[in-house]
């Protein structure tokens, strides 16, 4: 099975380079693109102030961190789960440029960029001129997004692990045929796939005129026999 690590930060604000810092951080365990069961989550203290702009939108103030660790103290146990596998975010480059300005703060190393997969990136390549923020992509797939009154990195990577599989078709990946045996897919494969709701096609007036005339210029089509 192929693994990787779905994740995302809530900050002080938007710049690390001039002294934002990451007061959240959460993920979530892939195999073949799917949510596992293991995911990671730590707040942490960020040594500075919060800037009410940054608590209206993700609705953490510094005194909910209080008692909380520094992120020297939580790295190493990133570390332990992202492992050297894939990383996955939407607008990946801010929440690698936030990763990278604490492990260097620490004396890590920068993440590897060859191992970043970002999905705003997929979404605007699917979706070309579409809103594609996280909202808009669950709106689109029809996601439940009734808890999301603020960012929290938890949540929101539940929400884009499921915008993920959508814009990769990885529960259709994890189907057999009719035939297969269906014991021998992988269980977090198997029960996505199975408790997906079909959604119909609609296809509209205009649309079955244009197919309709195609069809009356065919000789004797199949679709018109009794």
């Amino acid at each position: 099975m192929t693994r990787s690590v779905l994740f995302d930060t809530e900050t002080t604000g938007l710049d690390p380079l001039r002294g934002d810092r990451m007061i959240e951080f959460a993920a979530i365990e892939l195999l073949n693109d799917l949510p596992t069961d293991r995911h990671f989550h730590r707040m942490m203290h960020p040594d500075r102030d919060i800037p009410a702009d940054a608590s209206r939108v993700h609705g953490i103030f510094i005194g909910d961190l209080e008692g909380k660790p520094r992120f020297a103290e939580v790295a190493q146990d990133i570390l332990d789960f992202i492992g050297d596998d894939p990383l996955i975010a939407h607008n990946a480059p801010f929440d690698f440029g936030f990763m990278d300005a604490e492990f260097a703060r620490i004396g890590r190393p920068k993440l590897d960029r060859a191992r970043m997969v970002d999905t705003l990136v997929l979404a605007k390549t699917r979706f070309p001129g579409m809103p594609n923020s996280l909202d808009a992509l669950c709106r689109r797939f029809d996601i439940d997004l009734t808890q999301r009154t603020t960012h929290n990195a938890l949540l929101d990577c539940k929400l884009l692990a499921e915008v993920y599989v959508e814009l990769t078709g990885g529960r259709q990946r994890g189907l057999g045929l009719a035939d297969d045996d269906q014991d021998s897919l992988p269980v977090a494969s198997y029960t996505a796939a199975s408790s997906r709701t079909p959604r119909p096609i609609l296809v509209g007036p205009e649309a079955l005129a244009a197919h309709a005339a195609f069809v009356g210029k065919l000789k004797e089509p199949i679709w018109l026999l009794e």
